[in-house]
């Protein structure tokens, strides 16, 4: 049995900062937040740090060893947001039966038009032919398919690519509302990518439970706000619209000390790059909307697009933390980009097991150096993290 007490560390349990308290765990759960402390258990001194629950990335398209890279900063679970059954199926499985990579949950296959987003951003990938629909009598085959693959929840892709520089053929309006229609009638949530403030108003008005990127085209409208006040969330994803915009900060995250020894010289080349399609000012419009958003009360989760290399400006895991930097810029609290990386995540997609510390929850846990509800960026100063109580390596890669 795997029995340890954090002890000497402040606590930040997913919801509000506890102070300085034990944190007990046994058998891969949480046994005990604060109280009398049980002799003969081993101690694990968190003198000047803070302990966490695991960090949920809501927003990634992963493989066995992007998990695996995300473990190492404290990411325990990863949203992918769309990914090719073939590949993903053996890669749950390996996640579910391992404690070295990241727990992760998919969407599988997104719904888009052939030849669409992002199809344009993975040439050279080896895909097999996605399949899609055309008609709104083919939706239901559709969703029906994604379940049986092990979707967790469905996705839509709205994008006519001008903000990538190119020019796509967008998913026609019916068959959005047809998948909401479909994936709500079989108990599934229904995302949508959608980056303008036009397709967010589309979406939306379709009934989708969430937005996978904030809008910023241009400036966002007060409507737009109201409609998504309504219930829906949004994970702003403002590293990877950095990237677009030419704003990235990945090229100094990739020199942080420790950032730098965690990630292969392929991985710190990608997170330094950028993709620059869209004009810088346009960084400024999702800065605005997602102050507007949290203003409104929207429930905004942290994620960061991380993908493959090839796919500039971010890394799993590393991209994580700067993206609660940037949820800061924008207005939030520390203490609510945290819980935006932790129990939002967890409760809007009904993981009910992790993202706080409380007892009979998962042992997902990191203990980081210095108080990261006060100063954001000590969330990158990982000192232990523990996946269902079990210790992950912080071997640097190299030096």
């Amino acid at each position: 049995m795997n029995h340890f007490i954090i002890t000497g560390a402040r606590v930040f349990d997913g919801e509000n900062p506890l102070g300085i308290v034990d944190v007990e765990v046994a058998d891969g759960k949480i046994a005990r937040v604060a109280g009398d402390r049980p002799e003969g258990v081993d101690l694990v001194d968190g003198t000047g740090a803070t302990v966490l629950p695991g960090f949920i990335d809501a927003h990634t398209h992963t493989d066995a060893e992007s998990l695996r890279q995300a473990l190492t900063f404290g990411i325990t679970t990863e949203f992918d947001m769309l990914s090719i059954p073939e590949r993903m199926i053996p890669v749950r499985r390996k996640a579910s039966e391992s404690s070295d990579l990241a727990d992760v949950r998919s969407s599988s296959i997104g719904l888009t038009p052939a030849d669409g987003h992002p199809h344009q951003l993975r040439k050279g990938e080896g895909d097999p032919e996605w399949p899609t629909a055309t008609r709104v009598a083919e939706i239901p085959a559709f969703v029906e398919a994604r379940i049986d693959e092990g979707a967790d929840y469905l996705k839509v892709l709205v994008e006519d690519g001008h903000l990538f520089g190119s020019s796509l053929p967008s998913l026609a309006p019916e068959l959005v509302a047809a998948t909401v229609r479909e994936g709500h009638a079989r108990g599934k949530m229904v995302l949508a990518h959608a980056m303008t403030v036009d397709t967010a108003n589309q979406v939306v008005g379709a009934g989708v439970d969430g937005l996978t990127h904030l809008f910023f085209d241009r400036p966002h409208t007060d409507e737009l706000i109201g409609k998504i006040a309504a219930g829906a969330f949004v994970i702003p994803t403002l590293s990877v619209i950095a990237s677009i915009t030419g704003a990235s900060a990945g090229a100094s995250l990739a020199k942080d000390p420790r950032v730098h020894p965690k990630l292969t010289p392929e991985w710190l080349d990608n997170l330094s790059g950028a993709i620059a399609t869209s004009p810088r000012e346009n960084f400024g419009y999702a800065l605005e909307a997602l102050a507007a958003l949290h203003r409104a009360g929207v429930d905004i989760l942290a994620g960061t697009d991380a993908a493959h290399l090839g796919a500039p400006g971010m890394a799993h895991g590393a991209s994580l933390h700067d993206e609660l930097r940037l949820l800061v810029m924008a207005g939030l609290t520390p203490t609510e980009a945290l819980r935006a990386a932790t129990s939002v995540p967890a409760r809007r997609f009904g993981l009910g097991d992790r993202g706080r510390i409380e007892p009979g929850l998962r042992a997902d846990l990191v203990l980081v150096a210095g108080d990261p509800t006060t100063a954001i960026g000590d969330t990158l100063s990982v000192r232990r993290v523990w996946r269902g109580g079990a210790p992950v390596s912080q071997s640097p890669l190299w030096t």
